[in-house]
């Protein structure tokens, strides 16, 4: 069935069969498009809008499967999802920060940068103060991998390691699964790519094409983007962090 919108630019779009994940990599691309006429995944498009209006616009008509989410998962998706365009660049660099609150520009960041700055923009919650103070109580329980011998507030929050440690010592560990349905929106999945190099992801409201397996928010290496990526690696933990009542 052929569809079109009139968006508030006054172009319109024309919509032919098409995939949820088609929206979300049109999103993702964070452009402004301004071809005349393409085709994208089976989207034919006349005019020029910004990548942000295809995208919302064409998941809205798509409707796709969602997870039931608590009030504070869905604030906590909201504040992922925004990163989606918006961080576009993986960079690892270590920089000083300023304490607390310290971020490094937010076009670019890692995969535990996603995690930071929701929980901040959500709740005002600042990971890199509670991990920082935690590693200060309890040194000793932290991963020794880089070799340091006290506490770095500008880069020990940013480890995905760090933050399995202050999440379980939080009492925020839920026992790891390979059953899709039991991942609950707003949970936090660590895992390990392949290198050896620990990865974090946020779980989505939004299911992938099979209509069972929740799709994650994370930067893995090309930015923030929303991706079913959930069983692609090795789950080397998963937690459940909800915001003080």
């Amino acid at each position: 069935e052929m569809r079109s919108k009139r968006l508030n630019s006054g172009s319109f779009l024309y919509l032919s069969s098409r995939t949820y994940l088609d929206a979300v990599e049109i999103c993702q691309r964070g452009v402004q498009l301004r071809t005349r006429r393409f085709l994208l995944g089976g989207i034919a498009v006349t005019g020029s809008v910004t990548a942000f209006s295809f995208c919302w616009l064409l998941s809205a008509l798509a409707n796709p499967g969602r997870l039931p989410a608590s009030d504070w998962a869905k604030r906590l998706i909201a504040a992922a999802e925004i990163q989606i365009g918006e961080t576009v660049i993986y960079d690892p660099a270590y920089a000083g920060l300023k304490y607390p609150g310290g971020d490094i520009p937010r076009e670019r960041g890692v995969c535990t940068d996603v995690v930071i700055r929701a929980y901040r923009d959500a709740f005002d919650i600042d990971l890199q103060q509670l991990v920082h103070e935690d590693m200060r109580r309890a040194f000793g329980t932290y991963p020794k991998i880089w070799g340091l011998k006290r506490p770095d507030r500008n880069i020990d929050h940013r480890r995905v390691p760090n933050l399995e440690t202050f999440f379980a010592r939080s009492g925020a560990k839920i026992a790891s699964s390979s059953d899709a349905a039991d991942f609950l929106t707003g949970d936090l999945v660590a895992q390990m790519l392949p290198g050896n190099l620990p990865h974090v992801a946020i779980i989505s409201d939004k299911l992938a094409t099979d209509g069972v397996t929740p799709l994650v928010i994370h930067n893995i290496g090309a930015g923030t983007r929303l991706e079913n990526r959930l069983f692609d690696f090795k789950h080397t933990g998963h937690f459940r962090f909800p915001p003080p009542a």
